[in-house]
């Protein structure tokens, strides 16, 4: 299983980016995918999450602003992140997991783990 997660850079505060999670080795039909992030010197916090039935949760602190979406037919999630503060600067992390009704935003659930995509937020 492999987890490639891409389009991290820099990006003014209010701007915007799209993450994308590249998933091969499982499908999204049968995996939940969550994007977690970690900033210097803090936790690991997952930010949202999609089920296989694409039932979705965020974080308190991304609702409103962020947007997950998948396509199973390019088997990609996808993090749609507008109005972007500083404070959401971080490696962004997809991990995989293989809830059957939800999806978890706690990193002791997941299964699989994809290497991380730097985001800056900062004028």
């Amino acid at each position: 299983v492999q987890l490639q997660a891409s389009g991290g850079g820099l990006v003014q505060p209010g701007g915007s980016l799209r993450l994308s999670c590249e998933a091969s080795g499982l499908t999204l039909d049968s995996s939940a995918i969550t994007w977690f992030r970690q900033a210097p010197g803090k936790e690991r916090e997952g930010v949202s999450c999609i089920s296989r039935s694409a039932g979705i949760d965020y974080a308190d602190s991304v609702k409103g602003r962020f947007t997950i979406s998948k396509e199973s037919s390019k088997n990609v999630v996808y993090l749609q992140m507008n109005s972007l503060k500083p404070e959401d600067t971080a490696v962004y992390y997809c991990a995989a997991s293989f809830f059957v009704y939800s999806c978890s935003l706690r990193n002791y659930e997941m299964n699989y783990w994809g290497q991380g995509t730097l985001v800056t937020v900062s004028s």
